[in-house]
Order: C-alpha cells, then sequence, then structure tokens
C-alpha cells in the first residue's frame, strides 16, 4: 500500500533513496549509483585520491553495513488493545510491522545510522498510525488521551536533533503519527497569493505541485526532497532562498494543531496580528512536544521568470567574509550566497565527474592555473563562494553586476556560471557521502549556527581548531576534516555550517569519541557567540543547553505551556524540555 511507499523505496540504515549511494568500483574509482541526480552513473575520478589523503584510510580496509534488517532483533511491540481496537472502528490505518516501526523510530544522527548499520535496534515504536486528514488526526488524540498512549509525530524523518528517538525511560506503548497520508493541497489562492496545504506533504512535491499552477513557495532546505512540512513549522525550518522568500516564520500565514487541549489555530487569515504574543511560534520550533500540526497556509509567488548561477573565488576565507558582510550590508544578497573554506573547495573538487572531452579538462586546466598563477591564489588558501540569483531577467543581471562589483573590492573574482551551479547541484548528494566514509571506517557529521557578524571569522577558526585538537587528545589517529561554510546571511549576523569527518580506526569506542568531539565544538560554538542552533532545532541531543539558551524564566515559559496543552505528556518525546 502507498502507506510503505517511502519505506520501499528508501534506505532503512542510511541517508536517501535505496537506489542512490557512492561506491568505489573493482578499479577504485568513485562511483554515484542511480538515475535521480545529475551526478548519478558518473564516475569521479579524483575521489579515491582525496578520500586516502584526508583520511588516512586505505580501501583495503572495509566495514561494511549489515545488508537486511533483522527482524528477530525487532523487540516484540507493546500495544494496548482497545486503543488498537477503536483505531480500526474509527477507520484510522494501523501496523506494526517491525520494518516499518524500525523505519520512524530514528532521525540521522550519526550514532543513529551507526547502530543501524551494525544490526543493533533500540527501542522503537510500538505502532505506526496514518491519519488521511486533520479529523483523523482529532481522534487519533481523543484516543490517546483516553488509553494514555505515548504519541510520537514523524514527518519526513530527516531530523538531525535526535528528536525522533524513543525515549528509553518511556514505558508507555509508544505510537509513531505518519503524516504521509495528509499531502494534499487543499486550495490555492491567486488574489491573496496563498495556499493551504496539509502538514505531511514533502517539500519537493509540494513544490513540484505548485510549479505546475506558475507558483512556488520558494522554500527549499536541504532536505526538501523528503522533509515534510509539518516538520519544517515544528523545527522553524530555513531554506536556501530565504532572502527572498523568507525562513518558515515569514511564509507561514495560518497554522492548525491538535493537541490534548483541543485544536489551536487564529480565527482569520489577517497578515499580521497585535493580539499578545504570536501563538504561532508557540507551534512553530515545539519540535512535537505539543501536538501535531494538520494544517498550514503559506504564501507563495509567481515562479521568477529568470535563473542564474554564480561563483567568486577570493584569495582567502577573511575576505571572502567581508565581502558576504558587505552584501548584507548593502542589503544585496541574491536569493542565495554560500562562502566554502579551502577545504571545501578541494572536496569540491575530488567529486569532479569524468570529462569526456580533453578540451574541457583542457579549459578546465587553463582556468586553474591563470588563477592561481597570475592572480597570485594561493591554491590552498582560496575559497569560493556560490551564488543564486532570480527574478526578473533585467534586475537579476543588474544585480549579479552590483554584487560582483562588491566582491571585486575584496579581491573576488567572477568563476563562471558553472562552478556555482555544481555546488548548489552538489547540495543533494553530499548527504549521501556520509554512507560511504562509514564503509571505510570514517565517521562525521554536520552541525550548525548563527551567530553576529563581528564573530563570524574567530568563530569558524575556534571551532575548527577545536574540533582537531579535541580528536588528537581523544586518540584519532590522523588529523579530521575539519571544515566550515557561511551559508546564510542576515543584517545582524550569518548562519556558519560545521563539517567534520574523522578515521575511527584503533579506537575502542568511536561513537564515544565522535560524541565527546561534537560536544566540545558546541562548547566552543557557544564560548564563541554562536547560538544553540540556527534550524535544526534542540532535539535531545541539544536540551542540555536550552536553559542557558533562553534563560531560566524563558525556560519556565516554555515548561508551563507545555504543561497546560500536554498535562499528562501524550507527546512524549522529551525534545526541547
Amino acid at each position: 500500500s502507498s502507506h510503505f511507499f517511502r519505506q520501499d523505496i528508501m534506505k532503512w540504515n542510511g541517508w536517501g533513496y535505496s537506489d542512490s549511494r557512492f561506491l568505489f568500483n573493482k578499479k577504485g574509482q568513485g562511483e554515484f549509483t542511480g538515475k535521480r541526480y545529475r551526478l548519478s552513473g558518473m564516475i569521479l575520478p579524483s575521489l579515491k585520491d582525496w578520500f586516502e589523503a584526508t583520511f588516512g584510510t586505505s580501501l583495503q580496509h572495509k566495514t561494511p553495513a549489515t545488508p537486511t534488517l533483522n527482524v528477530s532483533a525487532v523487540p516484540p511491540p507493546n500495544l494496548v488493545e482497545p486503543f488498537v481496537e477503536e483505531l480500526k472502528v474509527a477507520g484510522v490505518a494501523a501496523s506494526h510491522d517491525p520494518e516499518g516501526r524500525v523505519f520512524r523510530s530514528h532521525g540521522h544522527c550519526l550514532h543513529e545510522i551507526f547502530a543501524l548499520r551494525e544490526g543493533r535496534i533500540g527501542r522503537v515504536p510500538d505502532l505506526v498510525v496514518w491519519p488521511n486528514c486533520h479529523n483523523d488526526v482529532v481522534k487519533i488524540v481523543e484516543l490517546a488521551c483516553k488509553y494514555n498512549v505515548c504519541l510520537m509525530p514523524y514527518g519526513g524523518g530527516t531530523s538531525v536533533s535526535s528528536a525522533l528517538e524513543c525515549p528509553l525511560e518511556e514505558t508507555r506503548s509508544v505510537v509513531s503519527l505518519d503524516t504521509s497520508q495528509m499531502n494534499r493541497i487543499l486550495w490555492i489562492d491567486e488574489k491573496n497569493l496563498t495556499v493551504h496545504v496539509e502538514a505531511g506533504i514533502i517539500g519537493q512535491d509540494l513544490e513540484r505541485q505548485l510549479n505546475e499552477s506558475g507558483y512556488c513557495t520558494g522554500h527549499e532546505p536541504d532536505s526538501m526532497e523528503f522533509s515534510s512540512l509539518g516538520g519544517w513549522v515544528a523545527t522553524r525550518a530555513s531554506g536556501m532562498k530565504k532572502n527572498i522568500y523568507g525562513n518558515i516564520e515569514d511564509l507561514v500565514v495560518h497554522i492548525k494543531m491538535v493537541t490534548p487541549r483541543g485544536v489551536i489555530e487564529k480565527s482569520c487569515q489577517g497578515p499580521r496580528m497585535s493580539t499578545g504574543p504570536d501563538i504561532h511560534h508557540f507551534i512553530m520550533g515545539s519540535e512535537g512536544t505539543l501536538g501535531v500540526v494538520t494544517e498550514v497556509t503559506m504564501k507563495i509567488r509567481p515562479l521568477p521568470e529568470y535563473q542564474k548561477y554564480g561563483s567568486i573565488v577570493f584569495p582567502n576565507f577573511q575576505q571572502g567574509v567581508s565581502c558576504l558582510r558587505e552584501v548584507a550590508r548593502q542589503r544585496c544578497a541574491p536569493a542565495s550566497i554560500r562562502l566554502m573554506d579551502n577545504e571545501q573547495f578541494q572536496f569540491g573538487h575530488a567529486l569532479k565527474p569524468q570529462v569526456s572531452s580533453i578540451f574541457t579538462s583542457f579549459l578546465d586546466g587553463l582556468k586553474k592555473f591563470y588563477i592561481t598563477k597570475f592572480k597570485g591564489f594561493e591554491p590552498h588558501h582560496l575559497c569560493v563562494a556560490t551564488l543564486l540569483f532570480e527574478g526578473d531577467r533585467e534586475k537579476v543581471l543588474q544585480h549579479e553586476k552590483q554584487v560582483y562589483d562588491i566582491a571585486a573590492k575584496f579581491g573576488g573574482l567572477a568563476a563562471g556560471e558553472d562552478n556555482g551551479q555544481r555546488g548548489y547541484m552538489l547540495t543533494f548528494v553530499i548527504a549521501y557521502l556520509r554512507d560511504l566514509g562509514m564503509d571505510y571506517y570514517v565517521i562525521g557529521e554536520s552541525f550548525e549556527t548563527s551567530v553576529p557578524w563581528d564573530r563570524v571569522l574567530d568563530l569558524c577558526r575556534n571551532v575548527k581548531e577545536r574540533i582537531v585538537r579535541e580528536c588528537k587528545e581523544r586518540g584519532v589517529q590522523f588529523p579530521p576534516f575539519s571544515t566550515c561554510r557561511v551559508t546564510q546571511t542576515y543584517d545582524a549576523g550569518a548562519c556558519v555550517y560545521f563539517y567534520f569527518a574523522f578515521n575511527y580506526r584503533g579506537l575502542a569506542d568511536p561513537l564515544h569519541v565522535y560524541e565527546r568531539v561534537e560536544h566540545e565544538a558546541r562548547e566552543e560554538i557557544l564560548a564563541n557567540g554562536g547560538s544553540l542552533s540556527h534550524h535544526h532545532g534542540v532535539g535531545k541531543l541539544r536540551k542540555e543547553w536550552m536553559r542557558e539558551a533562553v534563560s531560566t524564566v524563558g525556560l519556565g515559559m516554555l515548561q508551563s505551556v507545555k504543561e497546560y496543552v500536554d498535562p499528562n505528556n501524550i507527546f512524549g518525546n522529551r525534545n526541547l524540555l
């Protein structure tokens, strides 16, 4: 049935589609399988050398994943029979099949995927339910209250905050409420440019269906192939093109949410109100602790007539950051502008597919030679910004000139549309690389923060150095890959992403080492004026810092909302608080 559709085409113990993965073939060449992406089916001749040099690994030493789920390792479900019965009477689909329960028991934190690859199954939901509409959710929540079962909302499953992990201390029956069947666009309002949608819809489906009518929301998080609208609302998500379209809190006009106390929504679709503290801000970021978002009205825009990619090479990271700062100051940021450090630039190079024609590789070589030899760019210091412009053709071309003129003041050279487009295309395949690493003793993760402009450089340097130092002190034999990029600009600061990975061969407990390093990296971020999270959320992974993040009184306010809305902790995923 369609309930299992996603489960059937996606990996049970890794990222994304089952048919898409990185591997090293018999000749030792990198390959990306499948047909879904521009990189699919291509040979990546430089990947092996980069991989072995960066991680000090050898393709001889493999750590393959458990190929299939051992169903007997899944604990038997703890079911409340009258609850299951009443669901059936109400016509709500439900299943306790082991594959489905395991599939919805985790997000994509390293420790979650690492355990699954080793065939280790922890606490999983006892039952999965699939509401078809808002009223089904009302019924499910009523029954959960009646029988005191624990509900955990599940959208796209892309969480990287341990938000979907079942709390070990939970003794009640745990029910995963899967919103995937609530995926309809209910109406498009062309006069007000709004769309009313069920919250289970997946990002790529929402955009595709709106595009057919000539519209878009413009909300494009890196997870948009798999993440859901309800998940974006629950985590306060951010999209790549927020400079034009806004983050989720800017896009949302109306939200309907089912809680144990009843349904919460505003009485009208006004664009802005002064009616006390905005109740939407209790819902956004609530991470499944208060209820289930069922329907959302959000803004839409006509599809832009023109899109243009670009890239800029800077002599070093400092100059690149100064340029982004100036672009933000002049408020002329393109739809997207991202700045990679040198390590990421080199890594991007390692993912270049094989070119059939000698001529194109000759041109590539010429360009590289020109930039490094004549312009005084040091190959080990230079960094690259990738750009995306969108809108009327005329305005885009003006805008582009404005941004490149600013870049020139900071030693930035235009480096072509192709490099920009490649950078954005890699966005969706980068997540698949971690699974390749794990085949060869390499573990890693990305994490993010937001930070005031005057702290960006210090934070980037200090966090990268801290990661290297912590790895060394904890017995990691080979220096880790520790790298960053600036992914979003704001008036008052920026969003910074860190990627780090290391070769764990010879470590007795690699996961423990990894978790300690990540913990220390977050401490370093906070010590350098960075936030607990810009858009991933808190979950259970970062909640030890919540009091520090929002103050004691702030935390108390959130706790009292929880106690009023959900006094019996029916939504017991234990995120945030």
